[in-house]
């Protein structure tokens, strides 16, 4: 596994992931939330499989 996810993705990715976790976890959730543990693990590993099946990457380094 490549990593293909940018600085500023990942961010983003991680940050999404807290919040929806954190509401997931105090009772403001809905089914959607515990979605929350996929942009947090892409975004700590680094590697997305949506962008691998895409071809996508938007980390500057091939």
């Amino acid at each position: 596994m490549t990593r293909n996810t940018g600085q500023i993705d990942r961010m983003l990715r991680i940050l999404v992931g807290v919040v929806l976790l954190y509401l997931a976890i105090t009772g403001q959730y809905t089914p959607w939330t515990w979605l929350g543990i996929v942009p947090l693990l892409t975004g700590l590993v680094g590697f997305c499989p949506l962008y691998h099946l895409l071809g996508m990457n938007t980390c500057g380094v091939r």
